[in-house]
């Protein structure tokens, strides 16, 4: 029996998260987590070994891109990713919560070192569970924000190509099996035949 893929997520599911994680023990954390996942598409393992330097620019502040290090990144595929404004928003509030740190992860666990891959996976699901989200893990952001930059090429004059060094993929033929197809733009199609 072969595992099914990640549920990608619509935008007001991704807005309830957000709203979900706003009244838990750590929200400027866990905000910065989700939007990490959903705006960045940034692995479990890349937002556990995500540190300060590597969104940070040369004046303290935040930066424009996320420079995702090999040493973080599924095979060692480093990868800049510009920083989206939501995501920039979570980042200079978690920042500031912090103590604004040059150094160190920016997830931090409970007794203040880096979350572990692991923990980040069990965070996703505990999350998406008392949400009454089925289907959903840590992944999930992650093929939500594939499908959705794949959906809005046509907009920006990109390419897959794009979106598959944005994701950090060797080949495109990965980046294109984490796009779900649209039912919508399906029949559209088919009435344009």
């Amino acid at each position: 029996m072969s595992r099914q893929p990640a549920k990608v997520l619509e935008p007001d599911d991704v807005r309830l998260a957000l709203a979900h994680v706003r009244f838990q023990r750590h929200p400027d954390r866990n905000r910065a987590i989700i939007l990490l996942s959903f705006k960045a598409g940034l692995r479990a393992c890349e937002i556990a070994g995500l540190t300060w330097p590597m969104v940070l620019a040369t004046d303290g502040n935040i930066a424009s891109h996320i420079s995702v290090t090999g040493s973080i990144a599924k095979y060692g595929s480093g990868r800049q990713i510009p920083i989206n404004r939501l995501l920039r928003a979570a980042l200079v509030t978690l920042h500031e919560t912090e103590g604004y740190p040059g150094q160190g992860p920016v997830i931090r666990s409970e007794r203040g070192a880096a979350m572990m891959p692991g923990a980040i996976v069990n965070w996703f699901s505990a999350t998406y569970r008392s949400m009454g989200l089925t289907g959903c893990s840590s992944h999930s952001g992650r093929r939500t924000f594939i499908t959705r930059a794949a959906r809005l090429l046509p907009k920006t004059g990109g390419s897959l190509r794009d979106v598959q060094e944005l994701a950090g993929h060797r080949a495109i033929t990965t980046t294109e099996r984490y796009i779900q197809g649209d039912r919508d733009a399906q029949h559209k199609l088919i009435r344009l035949i």
